[in-house]
């Protein structure tokens, strides 16, 4: 009877990230700010200038909030399913200590510790709150097959994988696309109308050689060498980018901090050039979705809470993170867009390298100009870990994960994660068609069964 009590005590305090994977609190929302302030902070500037300064402003408090709320209902979920997968273990050593009590011809009815997990589950007053944790990574796609019925399940995982599918596609292309700009010379003014600049040379625009370098050759090296250096993470789990995130975190605060005060500069200097209106409806649509991208983290939250240390005032620290990441944003928005009088989509646009003569100011525009380089270098293994838990969810069962066989888990899982969105941005460049889709369709349906999964769990934990 003291051995079993004593195998029941230590499966239900089995932790399940290793002491030394874990990290502090503050660490862990280095990484939730890597994760947001992505390159959709570059469109706010001018979504700003076209929506006015006061809706801007209202409307990105409002959705930060929203952000905020739907991230509380993530964790809140997570906890809840913490709960179920205990609660079930608990249930099965219970149900076969009795049965190898009655009989001991019956020495195992069943192979799995957690119970059928076919019918939808809720947790409620039955589960008590003691199993209630963050300790096990539990994806998106395994609460969404606790919560919801088979066709939910369905349309979740499809859903997910098309939006993380369309996320790595969209920042690979992006980074070989900042890469390309930089290395290659700049298109003349004369060449603004051709159709097709990939076909133009690199370097020398009067060349007729056809075995030239061209723009599109100089495009695909650098997808080829991003996707290199990023793939070994895949491999991993989030806690190998540690040093990774904490580097590139200092990049996005020196780069948000030279925008922010080059802009200060030329509102000193010169006045302000911009004037956008208090009010304007018309760029309420492009304002949305650029706040909405703005703040889209959920996806990956699962894979950065559960390592943490202390999660005690989890949502205190999550809510001064998304203070912290609002006020960089207004600061950002507000000085773009009264300091240019012209805005690009993408702010970094309005700080191109030119052939200035100050070698610091040079080097600084290079830098600005690196910027989406380094913001998704760290969310491109993030958001390709998230889509690989999630697809081992999807075909294997993560409750006995060790058991299959290595190249299965270790390696064919990463490699299907990584190779489509190579493939697609090799041989497709311009993704404008697949932008749209992942930002409005798949991202709007990911927010809605975030929603439903939050609000299932609490609703069910108070009947």
């Amino acid at each position: 009877m003291l051995r079993r009590f004593l195998s029941i005590r230590r499966l239900l305090r089995m932790p399940a990230t290793e002491a030394g994977d874990q990290y502090s609190v503050w660490v862990g929302l280095i990484y939730i700010f890597n994760l947001i302030v992505g390159t959709g902070a570059l469109t706010l500037p001018a979504a700003f200038a076209r929506a006015g300064w006061g809706l801007s402003t209202i409307s990105l408090l409002f959705l930060a909030f929203m952000s905020f709320m739907n991230a509380t209902y993530v964790i809140e979920t997570m906890a809840c399913a913490n709960a179920v997968f205990k609660w079930k273990r608990l249930q099965f050593i219970k149900r076969n200590s009795i049965q190898d009590h009655d009989s001991d011809e019956e020495p195992g009815t069943s192979q799995y510790p957690y119970g059928d997990l076919e019918d939808p589950l809720v947790c409620g007053d039955s589960i008590p709150s003691r199993y209630y944790s963050l300790d096990k990574r539990i994806e998106l796609g395994e609460m969404a097959n606790l919560f919801l019925s088979k066709m939910g399940r369905t349309m979740f995982y499809c859903t997910l994988c098309v939006y993380l599918y369309g996320d790595l596609s969209i920042y690979s292309a992006a980074v070989a696309k900042s890469v390309m700009d930089i290395v290659c010379s700049t298109v003349p003014s004369n060449l603004t109308n051709t159709t097709d600049w990939d076909t133009l040379p690199c370097f020398n625009f009067t060349s007729s050689d056809p075995s030239v370098y061209t723009r599109l050759d100089c495009y695909r090296v650098a997808l080829l060498t991003f996707v290199g250096v990023t793939a070994p993470f895949i491999f991993s789990n989030v806690q190998k980018t540690k040093y990774l995130q904490l580097f590139t975190s200092g990049m996005r605060w020196l780069a948000f901090a030279i925008m922010i005060s080059m802009a200060i500069h030329l509102l000193i200097g010169h006045g302000p050039q911009g004037k956008p209106p208090a009010f304007d409806f018309t760029g309420m649509p492009t304002l949305f979705g650029a706040c909405v991208y703005s703040f889209m983290c959920h996806h990956s939250l699962p894979g950065l809470i559960s390592p943490i240390r202390g999660k005690n005032r989890l949502g205190l620290h999550l809510a001064l993170d998304y203070v912290l990441i609002s006020i960089f944003y207004l600061l950002l928005a507000f000085t773009g867009a009264f300091a240019f009088a012209h805005l690009s989509d993408l702010y970094t646009l309005n700080f191109v390298p030119t052939d200035n003569e100050n070698i610091f100011l040079e080097i600084v525009e290079y830098f600005l100009a690196l910027f989406p380089v380094f913001t998704l270098s760290t969310s491109f293994p993030i958001i390709a870990i998230t889509l690989r838990n999630n697809l081992q969810g999807l075909f294997l069962d993560t409750t006995r994960l060790e058991s299959y066989n290595f190249i299965l888990r270790k390696l064919l899982f990463p490699i299907v994660t990584v190779l489509p969105p190579l493939l697609l941005t090799y041989f497709l460049e311009d993704i404008g068609i697949l932008i749209k889709f992942t930002g409005s369709y798949a991202e709007d349906i990911i927010r809605v069964n975030l929603l439903f999964l939050g609000v299932d769990a609490l609703e069910s934990m108070k009947e």
